[in-house]
């Protein structure tokens, strides 16, 4: 099983933390092909900073979700990857992206809040910035978890830099665990977002209730739907866009697009 692992901000220093839990995560028949988004901010914190992200997480699913080699619907093309990751909490471009090709793509929010549901009534997200808060709350109640979010707490302070904030705030999250538990009632603590990546391990035995870290739920929840082979979407709301007239896009979207569109089922009236 081949699995796309896209970061959807541009720091290569998050990049490293996805990849290396990710290894960790995944099963030992498990390839990764792992990728730093071609365009965007830092780290996303707002509802805009995600659309612009998504767009670059788009671009790489298109390139690589269709052949090991030129652009999509080249000769010979078969699908490069079994599944994709989209590892950003919030999900940058979900559930969008999963009308743009035929494997599954899993976003890291979504696969932590049903490991989270799996293994107790409410959950709590722990996250690096208060302004950060509104969007992953959006996040929460687009999936149908509003009912079981216990609270979100967050760092309240200036990051000095993304790519060391496990360092810089560890004893600061692990405080903000400890209160969701006592003073929020959470069943399970979520550390959200690809910076925090593998600090559940670091952490674990310390925080009364499970942990869930963002990226290793995505990629076993990756495998998982993956091996289930359930089928594709060739109808209904995941469906790929209608065709119609479109212009200005990159070669590897145009083709991926095509290619999505191509393979629907007739529409009867």
């Amino acid at each position: 099983m081949k699995l796309l692992v896209i970061n959807p901000n541009i720091s290569d220093a998050v990049t490293a933390l996805i990849e290396a839990e990710a290894l960790r995560s995944a099963g030992p028949d498990t390839e990764l092909v792992v990728r730093t988004a071609g365009h965007g901010v830092e780290y996303i914190e707002t509802r805009f900073e995600s659309i612009i992200a998504a767009g670059a997480v788009a671009e790489l699913i298109a390139e690589y979700a269709h052949d090991d080699g030129g652009p999509a619907g080249s000769e010979g093309a078969g699908s490069a990857v079994d599944g994709v990751v989209v590892a950003a909490f919030g999900d940058p471009g979900m559930p969008g992206l999963k009308e743009l090709v035929d494997v599954p793509v899993i976003g890291i929010t979504e696969a932590a809040l049903c490991a989270a549901a799996l293994q107790g009534q409410r959950f709590s997200i722990i996250a690096i910035s208060d302004r950060i808060q509104a969007w992953y709350r959006d996040c929460v109640e687009r999936f149908g978890f509003g009912g079981r979010l216990a609270s979100i707490r967050s760092i309240n302070q200036s990051l000095n830099s993304i790519g060391s904030v496990q360092a810089d705030f560890k004893e600061t999250l692990l405080a903000l665990s400890r209160k969701a538990v006592a003073e929020d009632g959470a069943d399970v603590v979520i550390l959200a977002g690809a910076p925090l990546a593998g600090l559940a391990r670091e952490l674990e035995g310390q925080i009364p209730v499970p942990v869930v870290d963002g990226i290793s739920a995505g990629i076993r929840m990756a495998e998982a739907v993956v091996a289930l082979k359930s089928g594709v979407h060739r109808g209904g709301s995941f469906a790929a866009p209608p065709v119609k007239a479109r212009r200005g896009l990159s070669e590897h979207l145009d083709s991926a697009l095509a290619i999505a569109q191509s393979a629907q089922l007739p529409t009867t009236v």
